[in-house]
């Protein structure tokens, strides 16, 4: 029955409804106390993004070097990590979960789908993945661009649902299951913490926002000063007789000369020759006024530090704070890869694991990332002269599960 239909038979029998309530006690339902007043914003309206993702998106990873690289290595060498499925303590091979991700749809495999993910995870803060299913089990997952969703409140306060647009025409997908519905959402929100919204998450790019702008505008300045020869050639002083000023044509004619003859990177070095009565004064930018390119460095450190990307990964000038190239890896790989995979992990296990009816929980192989083998090592070794710790306590140690025991030969299965 439509929900059209079961309102229409409800108004035609009142009774029915003062019947039914008489008879049977409410249920309870759990629900936050504090979350009816996230409400007030405005029930079944979309609560729309405080920021512009498109601006954004174009400011900073279409036109920002630094940007740029650090997304892609942040969300490349999270999509390299692989991911283990347990079942309670023990480790699946083969699951149809572990398949739906290595293929989530017939576009794309399975690590430019988690590419997409990180990606606007890093850039506009949210990730939206949507989940086509078949019989109630997952068969497809699609990410979907953060620009084009909207959320949508409920009474409650919270997401019931999600508005997705595109050239004017939207489709509204449902933030929880249907009731007795024994799959699972259809769209899964991902979102970084962001302390000033319910709804949505923070960039790391917008904490940026202003070291951004500063190195945008100084390779602007740079461009700039590269198609005037480079540099403030200098000035041209009219001192002929008494005379003040040129006249209107004349400046005209010198200006244009000038700029058709002399400027621009073809013509750099190119002698000037001058008529009487005209000075040359060359000018050139003193130590102080280099001091933008410091400041263009500075900038970019700040855009790195806000991905957790050390400079060093990305050729920044001036930064040494780790020993070597190894050491900076290492810590990319700790403080901003490994910790981004593991809470996409447990969201995803979370969001798909229902449909399967088993406690299923993904996690990153660590263990898998080469860059983290020197660390591996030292483990193995430290555990290995434990001589304290037993052989299933030193698998436990270094994360895996207790020895099978094989059945002798000959026993019965």
């Amino acid at each position: 029955m439509s929900l059209k239909t079961a309102l229409e038979s409800l108004w035609a029998r009142p009774e029915a409804v003062t019947a039914d309530r008489s008879q049977e006690a409410p249920a309870e339902v759990k629900a936050s106390r504090t979350g009816p007043l996230l409400a007030i914003q405005g029930q079944a309206q979309p609560v729309w993004s405080p920021r512009d993702y498109a601006a954004l998106a174009r400011e900073g990873y279409a036109k920002n070097p630094i940007v740029y690289r650090a997304v892609r290595m942040v969300a490349e060498a999270a999509s390299s990590v692989p991911l283990t499925l347990f079942e309670g303590e023990h480790e699946l091979d083969t699951h149809p979960l572990l398949a739906l991700l290595s293929r989530p749809n017939r576009l794309e495999a399975g690590g430019d789908f988690l590419e997409s993910l990180y990606g606007y995870l890093l850039v506009a803060g949210n990730a939206y993945l949507e989940q086509v299913a078949v019989d109630g089990e997952p068969r497809e997952l699609h990410a979907l661009r953060p620009d084009r969703v909207k959320v949508v409140p409920g009474p409650g306060g919270w997401p019931e649902a999600f508005d997705y647009t595109v050239a004017g025409r939207t489709v509204r997908l449902a933030a929880e299951a249907a009731p007795g519905d024994e799959g699972v959402a259809p769209v899964r929100h991902l979102k970084l913490f962001h302390p000033l919204n319910d709804h949505y998450g923070f960039a790391p790019v917008e904490a940026a926002q202003m070291s951004l702008d500063i190195h945008n505008a100084a390779a602007s300045w740079n461009k700039a000063l590269l198609d005037n020869a480079a540099r403030p050639s200098g000035a041209l002083v009219y001192g002929a007789g008494d005379a003040v000023n040129l006249s209107a044509d004349q400046f005209e004619r010198l200006k244009t000369e000038l700029e058709s003859g002399y400027q621009g990177a073809r013509n750099a070095g190119r002698p000037l020759l001058l008529e009487g009565g005209l000075d040359w004064k060359p000018m050139g930018l003193t130590p102080k006024d280099m001091d933008f390119i410091e400041a263009k460095n500075q900038a970019a450190r700040e855009i790195a530090l806000a991905f957790g990307v050390p400079p060093m990964l990305l050729g920044i000038p001036g930064d040494n704070t780790y020993a070597n190239y190894q050491e900076a890896s290492r810590a990319f790989w700790r403080s901003a890869v490994l910790p981004l995979v593991a809470r996409t992990a447990s969201a995803l296990s979370a969001w798909l694991g229902p449909a399967y009816g088993a406690d299923l929980l993904l996690k990153p192989d660590a263990d898998a990332v080469e860059a983290l083998s020197s660390e591996r090592e030292a483990l193995w070794r430290r555990v290995g002269a434990a001589g304290f710790l037993d052989d299933d306590e030193k698998r436990l140690a270094v994360g895996y599960g207790r020895k099978v025991q094989e059945p002798p030969a000959g026993a019965e299965a």
